[in-house]
């Protein structure tokens, strides 16, 4: 058996058309608009986030780039730096050998200098002593005579001779 329906079913189903009519008409599109806002806002937010990432992306590899020439330069100029001090030590140790080849031949200079002078003035009072003995023992003065002062030049060249020979 079939039930036919009273009138109370469409007046019902009316009102629940009309309801859902207007539910479809004034309330759906409204909330329709508020979630396309919102997903536009999100892919748009999205989309900046992105490009951000990117951006940093970027901004790295270019300070990785910037890093690394960094360290190359920092490389070189501590290589620099060691190839400086190895010259500048060895300007300095070459100057130090200089100067001290300079003083050693100015103190042997002065020491041949001295040696001559003393040299000489030993010859000089062993002359004058050998002489003044001499004269002395003759009992005639010998200071003016050349053959006295020759003898004292030979008798010093004989010990000078002598020193040599017993040094080598």
């Amino acid at each position: 058996m079939f039930l036919l329906p009273n009138g109370t079913f469409f007046v019902e189903l009316a009102i629940f058309l009309f309801i859902v009519f207007m539910i479809g008409k004034y309330i759906v599109p409204p909330i329709n608009r508020a979630m396309e806002e919102r997903q536009s806002i999100i892919r748009s937010s999205l989309d900046q986030a992105s490009d951000r990432e990117a951006q940093a992306a970027a901004l790295m590899a270019q300070y990785q780039d910037q890093l690394a020439e960094a360290r190359t330069e920092a490389g070189q100029i501590r290589a620099q730096a060691q190839s400086d001090k190895v010259s500048m030590v060895e300007e300095a140790k070459k100057e130090a050998s200089d100067a001290a080849a300079q003083v050693n031949a100015r103190a042997e200079a002065a020491l041949a200098a001295e040696r001559a002078s003393t040299v000489a003035s030993l010859r000089q009072e062993v002359g004058s002593l050998a002489v003044t003995l001499a004269s002395k023992v003759v009992g005639e003065s010998l200071q003016d005579d050349a053959r006295a002062s020759a003898i004292v030049d030979r008798f010093i060249a004989d010990l000078e001779a002598q020193a040599s020979q017993a040094g080598h």
